[in-house]
């Protein structure tokens, strides 16, 4: 049986802001966008070539928890450079290419599966790209 992680709850304060960021500035698909009443609003996006998407929106049970409680959210790239250029051309505040050096974090790409990018949405949630390996 598989089990396959499809969808993480994104909670944030403004979402037609948080709509433009993830869809516009990340690139990510605008899945379905939707209202449910007057009270609920259920935005999905997913990130190119992902099985797995985001849910924003208002209203209760969407995305609960207080806007930019989620820290630590990775996506894998196969060109870390490439990557952070197209974010930073986008408008994105990436931080610059780091990877993990006897603990601590220093500048420039490092070994298989240890370059890093990390940037945050508008509501601070925490996004880190991370470069996969060529054949991995």
């Amino acid at each position: 049986m598989d089990w396959k992680l499809e969808l993480v709850p994104v909670p944030v304060a403004d979402v037609e802001r948080a709509k433009h960021f993830y869809g516009e500035q990340m690139g990510f698909a605008v899945d379905h966008d939707m209202c449910v009443g007057d009270a609920v609003r259920v935005v999905q996006l997913t990130p190119p070539g992902s099985g797995c998407s985001i849910v924003i929106g208002a209203g209760d049970g969407v995305a609960e928890g207080e806007p930019g409680s989620v820290q630590g959210l990775q996506l894998v790239v196969s060109d870390i450079a490439a990557a952070r250029a197209q974010l930073v051309e986008r408008g994105v505040a990436a931080g610059p290419v780091q990877h993990v050096e006897d603990g601590v974090m220093a500048d420039g790409p490092g070994g298989a599966w240890n370059s890093f990018v990390y940037f945050s949405d508008p509501d601070g949630n925490g996004w880190a790209l991370q470069e996969r390996p060529a054949g991995d």
